[in-house]
């Protein structure tokens, strides 16, 4: 299988720079990297790919069976990173894609030495001593909603998730984003996104590990982050100064300073 072709893999800056894999969301494409990619390219070498399903994948390599677990996910991962020999790489994953890369690099520890969770959650649901966000039946109202009215669902949820109302081009843009993507590939990654419980594989990662949260974020609350940060020993939690669940889109240079900050640490530990 070519897994260039299936995954729309791209790769810019650098060829012999450290790799840096962004890596995006549910309902997204790498077209959601666009703004923190120029900066990121000057120094180093940026991959980028959409899942299966998504974006300009191949939609022939999609299955259910394979698709219904973020493991399925992780395989995308490690497969693109096997493809183009990444060693080290450091995988920053936005939301769900956050814990794709914890099971990627726990799976792969020779290609992937590095974390950045933009905004993650490992678990969307409120439990004992936790809290997620949402009830449980929030999330089978959301998954009840989006199942019999995709189109209807992701105009009404694409700005809320966005956030920043002041600037409706954010929403917009997420809306037609949502709207791209196939109603029952979207239904499958939407059960997979928010019914997994990924808390306990926190514990499995020990390499270097930056959380970025936003100051505001309905989809992952600031408790969240604070979960992430103490159940991973080796991260560290930045708050930005942004709204909503996007800021790789409503806070670029802040997202992308972050970000580099963290690659320059990794090359200097002092």
């Amino acid at each position: 299988m070519d897994i260039r072709h299936r995954n729309n893999v791209t790769v810019t800056g650098p060829a012999d720079a450290p790799a840096v894999v962004l890596a995006h969301g549910f309902g997204c494409d790498q077209n959601m990297w666009r703004l923190a990619v120029p900066a990121l390219a000057k120094r180093y070498r940026v991959v980028l790919f959409d899942y299966v399903g998504s974006g300009g994948s191949d939609l022939s390599a999609w299955s259910e069976e394979r698709y219904s677990s973020l493991h399925g996910y992780a395989e995308d991962v490690v497969e693109v990173c096997e493809e183009l020999d990444l060693e080290r790489a450091v995988f920053v994953g936005h939301s769900v894609s956050a814990m794709v890369g914890v099971m990627a690099a726990r799976s792969a520890p020779e290609r992937i030495g590095a974390l950045v969770m933009v905004t993650p959650s490992p678990c969307y649901i409120d439990d004992d001593g936790y809290r997620g966000g949402f009830t449980a039946e929030d999330i089978d109202e959301l998954l009840g909603s989006l199942e019999s009215n995709y189109l209807g669902w992701s105009a009404t949820m694409a700005p809320v998730i966005m956030g920043n109302p002041e600037r409706p081009e954010l929403g917009e843009e997420l809306t037609n984003s949502f709207c791209a993507t196939d109603p029952e590939i979207a239904r499958v990654f939407a059960r997979t996104t928010f019914l997994s419980d990924s808390r306990a594989d926190l514990r499995s990662v020990t390499v270097p590990t930056l959380v970025l949260e936003c100051a505001e974020d309905v989809i992952a609350p600031r408790e969240v982050g604070a979960y992430v940060r103490d159940a991973i020993p080796s991260s560290r939690l930045v708050t930005l100064d942004a709204t909503g669940h996007c800021p790789q889109l409503s806070a670029p240079e802040a997202t992308v300073e972050a970000i580099l900050d963290f690659l320059e640490s990794l090359e200097d530990p002092r």
